[in-house]
């Protein structure tokens, strides 16, 4: 069970809200709490959310630290800032869909059977 909470910071992003919360051991000594909450929207227009929750201790913050700026170091010197995605771009096209020679004419390449003939 999550003890007192000590200092809190909100992330607002689309859909999804993130919630980083300093919290306190029942010993007094403090960690961080991170939940990533996502809203769904159901057919009946009511909403719900879910939620997933992190739980880091102070034993692991800078190993996380480490990893976690390794890891978007390497996103951003891969891909750039620039979001991709077909969320964010109305003219997104996935590169397999431009020449792929899986997708192009498949359609047109479906042979018609007529079940009649059995």
């Amino acid at each position: 069970m999550d003890q007192e909470e000590i200092y809190s910071k909100v992330l607002r992003a689309g859909r999804r809200t993130y919630f980083f919360d300093v919290r306190s051991t029942k010993a007094g000594d403090y960690y961080l709490t991170i939940t990533e909450s996502k809203k769904f929207t159901n057919d009946d227009g009511s909403f719900h959310y879910k939620k997933h929750k992190i739980y880091l201790y102070k034993e692991d913050f800078e190993s996380f630290r480490e990893i976690m700026e390794e890891m978007m170091d390497y996103i951003i010197d891969e891909k750039g800032l620039e979001v991709i995605s077909e969320r964010h771009q109305k003219d997104f096209k996935k590169e397999e869909d431009e020449d792929s020679p899986d997708t192009k004419g498949a359609a047109g390449s479906f042979t018609d059977v007529d079940f009649d003939d059995i």
